[in-house]
């Protein structure tokens, strides 16, 4: 096998071909097995929301967003709705402000037919240091003794 042909005069390496393949896919199936694949989401709400549905659903959209997924928050409007975008937008900027800590704006409201969307996408968060079994013990705890 051919290893730098740019080389004067070209390198080659004599090497049984089945196993550099074999060694070839096992590195291509871990580099896909690290990739983290990031799913999109969908919370639809309306313009008229009332206060505990608004609460679930920006709970949810929280779950959503620590879990590492981009979330898609859309307003429907129906009928006469949309003669007031003002409300779906105000709607849209709540939900930014109560998720402000946990995403940020990827795609900022906008309108697409019936339906004013914006895209949230996670903030990386730093990992927590693991505790050891002895930060997990109590301080003054009594210990067994053998």
């Amino acid at each position: 096998m051919e290893v730098a042909p740019q080389a004067d005069p070209p390198v080659c390496r004599i090497l049984d071909y089945g196993k550099y393949k074999y060694q070839q896919q096992k590195r291509e199936k871990d580099a896909r097995r690290k990739t983290k694949s990031q799913t999109v989401k969908e919370m639809k709400m309306r313009p008229k929301i009332d206060q505990h549905d608004y609460e679930f659903k920006t709970k949810a959209i929280k779950n959503f967003l620590e879990a590492g997924h981009r979330v898609k928050v859309a307003v429907f409007f129906r009928g006469r709705e949309m003669a007031f975008l003002d409300r779906g937008r105000e709607v849209l900027e709540k939900v930014m402000k109560d998720c402000e800590g946990l995403g940020k704006v990827e795609v900022p409201p906008r309108m697409e037919g019936r339906y004013m969307r914006m895209m949230l996408s996670p903030i990386p968060q730093k990992k927590k240091p693991q505790k050891t079994e002895a930060d997990s013990r109590e301080v003054g705890s009594p210990e067994k003794e053998n």
